[in-house]
């Protein structure tokens, strides 16, 4: 790789483009003009503000997001989100839905719990199969006084990417985005709330982006911590304190390199083709070689198809469809372009492709 840089794939922060961190570079000891870097400048400066300002504009153009959503720059990652999202949403009587995919949904019930107690149900969970595939959640059990339904629509533990959302019935629908955000389109208008914590995809760990519906936006009881209200977020653009203004301004970038390649239908295509090459350079010539397909029935007959139909010297016969215990990390060979993961090993589990956001060329 250039500057002898390497994959990586490991937990919390991963790989950035290159072509963003160059820029970052040539802009570090004096942000166009400021003669300052934008880690020392003022967030009260019109330099930043017009920084957060684009990185918003591309954000909204990027995702097509409605007039009537709020886009929020909040400190503390996406495990803060866990506590936020039920003391902004819940009612006096209110009940939280949410559905158990695998190890964040779990945490994120966990952290929810503390806040509705027993009025937190769980609809349906794929934990009896260690979570190995995405529940039928095409009529579920939702009471009349359910103030949201939760997913994590992308579980990178277990390998769970969900391609159907819920059947809510008319109930708001919140979903953890973190590691698939801006890998693919997304009708923002299906949610009441998306959010992402950004050092997987988009830019250095320490902030998540909450994408919520306006009217979701209220005045809490004054017991709640002024931070935790998106009111307090909203109202001050994103800047009630100083926030993170490194990982806006990384964010920012990014965003506009994602436009330069076409946006998010051009990264689902890219991110199809990238794992595609990998497998086809893994397994073309290899007859010995097999690929298990394992658990998740909501995406094995969309790769197996995908396959077939791509690479025509790979027969049928060559996938074993299994739901083991747990298998875990060998889906990153998938997440980065390295095929030296795939060929190393004597089996391969393909995971789904389209799942995350490739950053390297």
């Amino acid at each position: 790789m250039k500057y002898g840089r390497t994959y990586n794939f490991s937990a919390g922060p991963a790989t950035m483009p290159e072509p963003v961190l160059e820029e970052i570079r040539d802009e570090m000891m004096n942000y166009r003009g400021s003669g300052m870097c934008v880690m020392e400048m003022s967030h009260r400066s019109k330099v930043f503000q017009q920084i957060i300002d684009e990185a918003e504009a591309d954000l909204r153009e990027l995702m097509n997001i409605p007039d009537n959503y709020k886009v929020l720059f909040i400190q503390g990652g996406a495990t803060l989100q866990f506590s936020m999202i039920p003391m902004n949403l819940k009612t006096p009587n209110g009940k939280a839905v949410y559905i158990e995919t695998g190890a964040w949904s779990k945490k994120a019930i966990a952290e929810a719990k503390r806040v509705y107690g027993d009025n937190l149900i769980v609809a349906a969970s794929s934990k009896d199969k260690n979570y190995t595939y995405i529940p039928d959640c095409s009529n579920l059990d939702i009471p009349d006084e359910t103030d949201y339904v939760y997913i994590c629509e992308n579980e990178t533990i277990h390998g769970l990417t969900w391609n159907k959302l819920p059947n809510t019935k008319g109930h708001i629908l919140v979903s953890d985005q973190s590691s698939m955000f801006l890998s693919r389109p997304c009708n923002v208008s299906d949610y009441g709330i998306i959010y992402g914590g950004v050092q997987k995809n988009i830019g250095p760990a320490g902030m998540v982006i909450v994408i919520i519906r306006e009217d979701l936006i209220k005045e809490l009881d004054p017991s709640t911590p002024i931070y935790m209200s998106y009111k307090t977020h909203a109202d001050a653009g994103s800047m009630y304190n100083t926030p993170n203004c490194w990982a806006i301004y990384v964010c920012g970038k990014v965003f506009k390199y994602l436009k330069s390649l076409g946006g998010l239908e051009a990264m689902n295509q890219i991110n199809i083709d990238k794992a595609c090459e990998v497998l086809e350079r893994s397994f073309s010539g290899k007859p010995d070689i097999e690929i298990l397909m394992v658990g998740a029935s909501c995406y094995i007959p969309l790769v197996k198809t995908m396959l077939m139909e791509r690479f025509d010297w790979l027969p049928e016969e060559r996938f074993i469809l299994r739901s083991p215990e747990r298998a875990v990390a060998l889906g990153a060979a998938l997440y980065c372009s390295d095929p030296g993961v795939v060929e190393s090993l004597p089996t391969a589990y393909a995971y789904g492709v389209a799942t995350y956001l490739a950053k390297e060329d």
